[in-house]
């Protein structure tokens, strides 16, 4: 519920990840992390995403409804570097 969330606040926000990661003072691949559900962030790393995307630290515990899709993912992404 929690990735579910930060992804669509993230991406209602057309954030990056780089964006919301140096805005919350928190690793981009720890947040991509988050978002994949591979990580277990605390209360007070939640509270700094949230401060970061300007909501309520309770937006990232809502319930999505019955058969809502997944968020999608922003387009462009990272650079390769050449």
């Amino acid at each position: 519920m929690v990735a579910w969330n930060l992804r669509r606040l993230r991406v209602d926000q057309l954030m990056s990840q780089d964006k919301l990661a140096a805005d919350a003072s928190v690793d981009r691949a720890y947040l991509g992390g988050l978002e994949r559900q591979a990580e277990n962030p605390t209360i007070d790393l939640l509270d700094k995403i949230a401060e970061a995307l300007r909501v309520p630290l309770s937006e990232l515990f809502v319930q999505p409804e019955d058969g809502a899709k997944p968020p999608p993912i922003l387009t462009g992404g990272r650079k390769k570097k050449t």
